[in-house]
């Protein structure tokens, strides 16, 4: 069997609902003009290749920044160290930051940002596996946070509930 056959024949990256509402929430920020920008660390580009995975998202999909190290979250998205240094980068203070930062950066709209530990390890008392913060803001507008606590439910599982929280909480801040 060929390459292109055996690429036919594979399954979707996603999970139809999720592919579902990334295509409303593309669909939606169309019809308004409005673009999006993704921050993402524990999911590791995941938001972004949903969105994209969409034909004809380029009109609406305007950056994706994948910050996994602290450095990067400063660098990128002008997270102030100090902010990561106080509060974690798994915080509900870096995820925010993160949002406003991808904003700041971009020419997009709305921007949501995601940070947490997807695990196995790198938990704590304090932080531990499967608690993800999640921020969504609208330029000139709105501006969301969740903290998520998904427990110690598996590296995958922790990254895609993570990306499903993640287009909710865009939907919603772009409707407010």
């Amino acid at each position: 069997m060929d390459t292109r056959a055996r690429l036919h024949l594979s399954r979707p990256m996603f999970a139809p609902d999720i592919l579902e509402t990334a295509r409303l929430l593309l669909e939606t920020c169309r019809a308004r003009g409005l673009r999006i920008a993704t921050a993402e660390s524990c999911t590791g580009g995941l938001i972004a290749a949903a969105l994209t995975a969409i034909p004809g998202s380029s009109d609406v999909f305007e950056r994706g920044f994948m910050t996994y190290s602290n450095e990067a979250k400063s660098e990128m998205l002008g997270v102030p160290a100090a902010l990561i240094e106080r509060h974690g980068a798994v915080s509900a203070e870096v995820a925010m930051a993160m949002a406003e930062g991808a904003l700041a950066h971009s020419r997009a709209d709305v921007a949501v940002a995601v940070t947490g530990v997807a695990g196995p390890g790198g938990g704590g008392d304090a932080k531990p596996v499967g608690l993800v913060h999640v921020a969504a803001a609208r330029r000139g507008g709105a501006r969301m946070h969740e903290e998520c606590r998904f427990g110690d439910v598996g590296r995958e599982q922790v990254r895609e509930a993570s990306l499903r929280k993640a287009l909710d909480l865009a939907t919603r801040v772009e409707d407010a």
